[in-house]
């Protein structure tokens, strides 16, 4: 099933969610590896391929939002409680929010540096909605990796909240996004 249903979600919102997923966990971990080496050489050729992944990621995540609204949302079992529904809503919302954040920084961290990251894997430049500017470009950086750290924490909650439907609830919440199954 390609589209989602009432009960589970279909295999384009799962290709979105798995794929966007280790997307950005791996981009966490190549940001923090790139920000803990010593200044090298190549330093700016893994800043801009990261960068490049990041554009796609913004892309990606606006995509599955519009996929998201094309389609009906899963719900919870009935026997779920009013504040895990809500807390369900208000801890999705915030993961889509902090992501199209952290890469929206992350953009804006590029045009305000001298030397961008606008030339997306060689093949065209993405258009930069920042100046050059030296002061600019530390403080962009510095808000995209505090919101980084935000988003993984965001993750670290979403996943401890996957295991718990999965391992205590045992309500077949988890399936639903492993393998489409309905809850």
């Amino acid at each position: 099933m390609i589209r989602n249903t009432q009960a589970s979600w279909g295999s384009v919102a799962r290709g979105f969610h798995w794929l966007l997923g280790i997307a950005i966990l791996g981009m966490i971990a190549f940001g923090w590896w790139m920000n803990h080496f010593p200044a090298r050489p190549d330093r700016f050729f893994y800043r801009s391929i990261h960068a490049d992944i990041g554009y796609a990621v913004l892309l990606l995540m606006v995509l599955r939002l519009i996929w998201r609204g094309l389609n009906p949302t899963p719900a919870l079992p009935d026997a779920s409680p009013r504040w895990e529904r809500i807390l369900g809503r208000v801890s999705h919302g915030a993961l889509y929010a902090v992501t199209i954040l952290v890469a929206m920084l992350g953009w804006a961290h590029s045009g305000a540096r001298a030397q961008n990251y606008s030339d997306w894997f060689g093949l065209f430049h993405v258009p930069q909605f920042t100046a050059p500017d030296r002061a600019a470009a530390q403080a962009w950086e510095d808000r995209h990796i505090l919101f980084a750290y935000v988003l993984l924490a965001l993750i670290v909650i979403h996943a401890a909240a996957a295991l718990w439907h999965h391992f205590v609830r045992r309500d077949r919440v988890a399936a639903r996004m492993i393998n489409g199954e309905a809850g």
